[in-house]
C-alpha cells in the first residue's frame, strides 16, 4: 500500500457504539465485561482505550473486530451494525475491513512469514501470483524483505509483531485493532512498532483504535484517550499534541488537504 493508496472518508464515523453491552455468567455470577459503553471515533483517528485489567477494553475490541457478538446495544462500523451480521457476514467483515495486532504476535509456527502474510489473501481468494508479490512489498515494507523465509522461531519479538503488523494490512483494512502491541516488547523496539503504526494512520488515514494500560504510550501516540472501568466510559480526553502533527502531518501528505 503506498501513501497514494489513503482509506476514503465518507463523512461517517467509522465507529459508534451505542449502549454497548457484553455481559456472560461465570457460574452464579454474572460478570459485566462491558456496560452501557457509548462512543464514536472518527475516520482517521488514532484514539487509545485505557484501563486497568478487567476495565473492559479488550472487551470492547473483540466487539469492534466482530470477535464477539453483544449481549444488547449496537456497534455500527463503516455504516453497518456488527450485531445484525450473520456468521458470513461477520467473516467477511474481519477479512477485508479489519486488521488486528495482538500482544502474542499469534503467527503460526509452522508457515514462513511470506506464508503467513499471505493467508489472509488465500482466504480472500486473491490469485497466487499476485499474493507472492504483495507479500514481498509488505514484507519490504516492515523491513523484513530479507527474512521472508525464515519461520517465527527464528524471529525476534519485534520481528515477529513487524511481521503480524504485515499480515494485518495486507488486506487493505480500514481499521488497524492493537491490542497491547507492545506489550511482549523491551521499550526500544515497542517505539519502532509504535512508530510504524502511527505512519499507517497518518500516511494512509487509516483509523486505528489500541488497547493499552500505560497511559505514557497513549499520549504519545493517541489523538484521542479512552478510559474503562468495570466495563464503562469514565473519561474520553483528546490530546491536542498529537492531534495536531497529525494534521500537520496529514496535510503534508497529501497535497490538497494543505
Amino acid at each position: 500500500m503506498s501513501s497514494t493508496d489513503r482509506v476514503p472518508h465518507n463523512g461517517h464515523p467509522a465507529i459508534h457504539a451505542e449502549q454497548l453491552r457484553r455481559h456472560y455468567r461465570m457460574g452464579e455470577t454474572l460478570i459485566r465485561a462491558v456496560d452501557g459503553v457509548t462512543l464514536k471515533v472518527n475516520a482517521g483517528e488514532f484514539v487509545a482505550l485505557l484501563g486497568s485489567s478487567g476495565s473492559g477494553k479488550s472487551s470492547v475490541l473483540n466487539l469492534i473486530a466482530g470477535l464477539d457478538r453483544p449481549t444488547s446495544g449496537s456497534v455500527i462500523v463503516q455504516e453497518r451494525d456488527l450485531a445484525q451480521l450473520s456468521r458470513e457476514e461477520l467473516a467477511s467483515y474481519r477479512l477485508h475491513t479489519v486488521g488486528m495486532v495482538f500482544q502474542s504476535f499469534n503467527l503460526i509456527a509452522s508457515m514462513t512469514l511470506a506464508e503467513n502474510v499471505e493467508l489472509p489473501m488465500r482466504f480472500a481468494e486473491v490469485d497466487r501470483r499476485e499474493r507472492a508479490s504483495l507479500a514481498r512489498e509488505a514484507l519490504a515494507r516492515v523491513g523484513l524483505q530479507a527474512r521472508m523465509n525464515h519461520r517465527p522461531s527464528e524471529l525476534s519479538g519485534g520481528e515477529q509483531q513487524r511481521a503480524a503488523l504485515a499480515r494485518a494490512l495486507i488486506n487493505r483494512p480500514q481499521l488497524l485493532l492493537a491490542d497491547e502491541p507492545t506489550g511482549n516488547l523491551d521499550s526500544h523496539t515497542g517505539t519502532e512498532i509504535m512508530n510504524m503504526v502511527r505512519e499507517f494512520n497518518q500516511q494512509l488515514g487509516m483509523t486505528v483504535v489500541m488497547v493499552t494500560h500505560e497511559r505514557a504510550l497513549a499520549e504519545r501516540y493517541a489523538q484521542r484517550l479512552i478510559f474503562l472501568a468495570d466495563g464503562k466510559l469514565v473519561g474520553d480526553e483528546s490530546n491536542p499534541a498529537v492531534a495536531a502533527a497529525t494534521a500537520t502531518d496529514y496535510a503534508g501528505a497529501d497535497g490538497e488537504r494543505r
